[in-house]
């Protein structure tokens, strides 16, 4: 994620920490020292610590079952693990979304073990021990992560559960309703009583809409294959290029991106962001010195649905598809949109004869 930094890694997995995040906490600081009480930092360094942990959770459950997590993010909001992609199983997607909620167990578990098996009183959240108050928040964190609507864990769990008994698509158009139903309902408590609600209103309304739009284009993408849906007329540079090579093909085109070759071989994409950059400091070097070398490359036969799930992965929007280790074309979300409004006009049901074909 951008405008991250590295903490480290847990089993393969990169711990980073959003400048926000030390943004919050910086404030914190300064006004604790400011009213002569530190007791909050430790407290929000311990709350995010067991966010820290339930994130973790989901990607140790989602490792058992063959998916990759490619980092963890704590943000002033929560924690965000970035999985290679959803189970699509739903009973592997009802444990991966359990797991993180039973790290909050086990940790409200052994706080209260340590505190003599004494339940401090709810009005104590504020005011306790820090081990009281780090009990009390994760029991919150539970019961909150539990709520059955997008993005939280208990939306996932609800999909799961529904996806055991109907189509994963309908299953997710389900419960990102119920998500928004929740969502009106937080927002008009918050107008009267709270105003912290109408956030969390905004977050989850925004998280199901987000989540039902996925599986819909999920849905659509079905069985089709990357060659159906990737650009096959490109220009590619070479890393000993000038900047200039690269600014006369965008003037001459309407390519954005650029793969950059070295021989045969994909090293980089050069994007349009990253030149205009470069040409704003006036600097002259070579494409290699500039490109993005971060990228995600697919395979032709890949399914495409596949295949995008791997986007996040990197910042760049342009993946570069090869085929028997050689370049064939780009995959791009507007070439994608572009195949999805086509794909429509055609009427439900109709095959595209570019994916109906034996791959090049």
């Amino acid at each position: 994620m951008t405008w991250s930094l590295p903490l480290g890694s847990v089993a393969g997995i990169r711990l980073q920490v959003h400048f926000t995040f030390l943004a919050l906490l910086a404030w914190m600081v300064v006004k604790g020292w400011r009213q002569g009480d530190l007791s909050g930092v430790p407290f929000f360094l311990g709350l995010f610590a067991c966010v820290l942990l339930h994130e973790l959770g989901h990607a140790m459950m989602a490792k058992r079952f063959g998916i990759v997590t490619s980092d963890i993010t704590l943000l002033p909001i929560g924690g965000v693990a970035r999985l290679e992609r959803m189970p699509e199983d739903p009973r592997q997607e009802l444990w991966v979304a359990l797991a993180g909620p039973a790290v909050n167990v086990g940790i409200a578990a052994l706080l209260f073990a340590v505190l003599g098996g004494q339940l401090p009183p709810a009005e104590k959240l504020g005011a306790g021990s820090l081990l009281e108050r780090l009990l009390l928040a994760n029991i919150t964190l539970f019961l909150f992560n539990l709520l059955p609507a997008f993005p939280m864990d208990g939306g996932r769990v609800l999909r799961a559960l529904l996806a055991t008994r109907m189509p994963y698509t309908r299953a997710t158009q389900i419960a990102a309703t119920v998500g928004q139903v929740m969502a009106v309902l937080f927002g008009f408590v918050g107008f009267f009583a709270n105003p912290l609600l109408i956030f969390i209103a905004l977050f989850v309304w925004i998280g199901a809409a987000q989540e039902a739009s996925m599986a819909q284009m999920k849905s659509a993408l079905g069985g089709i294959p990357v060659r159906a849906a990737m650009l096959t007329d490109f220009q590619v540079l070479n890393s000993g290029n000038g900047l200039d090579r690269a600014v006369d093909l965008i003037l001459a085109g309407s390519q954005m991106d650029f793969p950059v070759l070295d021989g045969d071989t994909v090293v980089g994409v050069l994007t349009r962001d990253d030149l205009l950059q470069a040409l704003a400091r006036k600097q002259d070097m070579a494409v290699g010195a500039i490109m993005r070398t971060d990228i995600v490359t697919v395979e032709a036969n890949e399914m495409l649905a596949r295949a995008l799930e791997r986007r996040p992965e990197t910042a760049c929007r342009t993946m570069p598809v090869q085929q028997g280790g050689r370049l064939v074309g780009l995959l791009t979300m507007d070439n994608v949109g572009e195949f999805l409004a086509i794909q429509a006009a055609r009427g439900a049901g109709q095959t595209s004869p570019r994916f109906s074909s034996n791959s090049r």
